[in-house]
């Protein structure tokens, strides 16, 4: 299955189960795997035959930095369930990455990631 990547995007969320986490908020890193077929599009050069990844980043803008999750699973969740419903897309794969986890000791990241489809049942 052809992809887009979206990769390093980086926002400013209130998520998290600390209150310090809900009131100062830290930065949130987000990748996506866009997958869908790209011939349509590639042959016809026409951008209404793939996604739009200006309108994919704004979305996913909107969920991370005006909603609020205590878990990075359930942003992970809410990006991929909306983007499935508002773009052509057979499966995405979300990455959520929490640099800043309230975790007493040294590392580089803590991430979730998931991968859903159009079919996925819970």
């Amino acid at each position: 299955m052809d992809k887009i990547f979206l990769s390093g995007l980086k926002f400013w969320g209130l998520h998290g189960v600390l209150k310090e986490e809900q009131v100062l908020g830290q930065p949130f890193g987000v990748d996506l795997e866009l997958r869908l077929d790209l011939l349509p599009a590639g042959e016809a050069d026409d951008l209404k035959l793939t996604v739009n990844y200006a309108k994919v980043y704004q979305v996913v803008k909107t969920i991370v930095e005006e909603h609020r999750y205590n878990l990075i699973e359930a942003l992970a969740e809410s990006i991929a369930s909306t983007l499935l419903e508002k773009f052509s897309l057979e499966e995405v794969l979300v990455r959520v990455n929490k640099p800043h986890a309230p975790i007493p000791g040294l590392f580089e990241n803590v991430a979730v990631e998931i991968l859903r489809g159009k079919n996925y049942a819970h």
